[in-house]
Parts: C-alpha cells; structure tokens; sequence
C-alpha cells in the first residue's frame, strides 16, 4: 500500500506532467519499485511542494538544467510538457533552451530543442485530432 506522501506525491507530479506521470513512474516501477517510489517522493513530495517559486518557473528551471547537461532527452521532453502544463508558452521554453547556449554550447541546446519540437508536435498532433 503506498504511503500518504507517495500519494499526494503523484497527485503533484500528475498536476505537472498529467498522464505521462504516471507511464513514467509505471515504467521505472517495472525495473525496480524502490527506485520508482524515490523518483515520486522526493522531488514531487520534498521539493515541488514548496512555495518559494511558482509551478511555471519551477518546471523552467529543469528544462535549463537538462539543456546544460545535453545528455537526458527523455526526461527533458517530460519537463518540457511539464513547462508547457504548468503556463510557460513555446517561445518561452524556446527561449531558455537558446539562452543555455552560453552555458553548455550549440550541440546540447540543439538536442533539446529537437526534443522539445518532438513534444510540440505531439501536442499539436493530439489537438487535431480533437
């Protein structure tokens, strides 16, 4: 049985990412169940729940961090949908992976912004066919 932190833990990453929250955290809990419930309760239980910043720079602040690092494209398409559910606009997101340029070089910041297109395209894909 999952614990009243696990829970309101999900329920926080679900207000971030939606459905995509919870195939992620299925997919990690397949391989190893302990590494999954660390994934939810620490950064959605003991970090994302503080009220220094707001939802929107919250998410902004990862997408800038997983640019510098150049290396973590599936996580920063969950970020990148993260910032997107939480009010930042494409140009917005746009702009903070050009900005990373300074810090990790064109190849990182041009691999976020193909996978943040790949989200994009995913949404927009989606919406047509509502």
């Amino acid at each position: 049985m999952a614990s009243e932190k696990y829970v309101k833990s999900m329920q926080e990453m679900r207000t971030h990412f939606g459905d995509a929250a919870d195939n992620w955290i299925k997919a990690i809990h397949d391989i190893y169940p302990e590494f999954a419930k660390v994934n939810v309760e620490f950064p959605f239980g003991d970090l994302y729940r503080r009220d220094v910043v707001d939802d929107k720079t919250r998410e902004l602040c990862p997408v800038a961090a997983l640019t510098v690092q150049g290396f973590a494209l599936p996580e920063q398409k969950v970020h990148v949908m993260g910032a997107l559910n939480t009010g930042s606009s494409k140009a917005e997101i746009i702009e903070i992976i050009t900005q990373m340029i300074a810090c990790c070089g064109f190849p990182a910041a041009t691999n976020t912004l193909h996978a943040a297109k790949e989200v994009f395209d995913q949404i927009e894909s989606t919406e047509s066919e509502n």
